[in-house]
């Protein structure tokens, strides 16, 4: 983890409707996406701005870029997800590997970062459920870890990695996974500028703008009072990652500042600076941790010149929720 700004942007998962979201990951040739594939920031990167640089790339002159996330292969490596299908509100265990395209090998070495070798996200395609997983690695190179999905229908998962090798950028590959049994998509929640979970508070304060960086600072109180001793969470004070409605286009937001800085405080507040690659309604997930466990927060905004907690404007809202 790194002091001040820096921003990963990814999209990720054509999920438009719960009967059709598991089918698109799937259905791509990975050797044909390998080669159509173009670069986009990793967990990894380092002080870029969102989209200027590739992700992983292990050749020059490709195409121009394209996002990143949306497909399972992507700067030459691609996500083999065993594990396609789930059963809603029972015990599973998600089963995957990294390839390298080049010799069709698992990938065994990762760069470590904010403490981890990979990081994995779940998210829904209503976004209403988000899980930030920790898989383990077997020495084969294949991932494990184990997770519950409470509804069913669509979902998409992302696998955040650097590999291990000279020059290597970061890269997020994204596969879809479906829940079986009956799905019935929830409606995208209204922004609120305060949301409570498990007894805590967290407050908003920020807008969240398309194509220009900006502020969103994040406030945990407990029973009315300031919380002024967060513990770090996977190097920090807070994990934020925002999925953009519709596409779950992924973007990985890192704070500005971090413990042991002489400048960073273990709250009440915590700060992110982001950009949205587009106008639309996004899906905060903020993870903090406080007692020995952590929580996580989920917000909805708007980008494109609404504040979190402001009314939508109608014709706005009704093309959000059209998708």
């Amino acid at each position: 983890m790194h002091t001040g700004l820096k921003i990963t942007a990814f999209a990720a998962g054509l999920a438009a409707t719960f009967g059709s979201a598991y089918a698109a990951g799937g259905a791509m040739d990975p050797a044909v996406a390998a080669k159509e594939s173009s670069h986009q920031d990793g967990h990894g990167a380092k002080d870029r701005p969102a989209m200027e640089k590739g992700a992983g790339e292990k050749s020059a002159g490709r195409a121009p870029e394209l996002p990143g996330g949306l497909q399972i292969s992507q700067g030459g490596y691609t996500l083999d997800l065993r594990t396609p299908r789930v059963e809603a509100g029972e015990p599973a265990e998600l089963r995957f590997a990294v390839v390298d395209d080049d010799t069709s090998r698992k990938v065994t070495a990762f760069s470590r970062e904010h403490g981890k070798e990979l990081h994995l996200i779940v998210a829904s395609s209503d976004l209403t459920t988000y899980r930030h997983l920790h898989p383990e690695r077997a020495a084969d190179g294949t991932w494990s870890a184990p997770v519950e999905l409470p509804e069913a229908g669509g979902y998409r998962l992302f696998a955040d990695f650097t590999p291990d090798v000279k020059n290597a950028e970061g890269v997020t590959l994204g596969a879809d996974l479906a829940a079986s049994g009956d799905a019935r998509p929830e409606v995208l929640p209204k922004a609120e500028r305060t949301v409570t979970v498990d007894g805590y508070e967290v407050t908003l304060d920020g807008a969240l703008r398309p194509g220009a960086g900006s502020e969103l600072k994040l406030e945990v109180e407990k029973d009315g009072k300031p919380v002024t001793d967060l513990q770090p969470y996977l190097g920090a004070y807070g994990h934020l990652v925002a999925l953009r409605a519709g596409d779950l286009a992924y973007l990985h937001v890192h704070p500005n500042g971090e413990p042991g800085d002489g400048r960073t405080k273990p709250g009440p507040d915590v700060s992110f600076t982001a950009t949205a690659p587009s106008k639309g309604a996004y899906r905060l997930f903020l993870d903090f941790r406080h007692e020995g466990k952590v929580r996580t927060a989920a917000f909805t905004v708007h980008a494109g010149g609404v504040a979190a907690g402001e009314p939508v404007p109608e014709n706005e809202e009704s093309a959000e929720h059209a998708h």
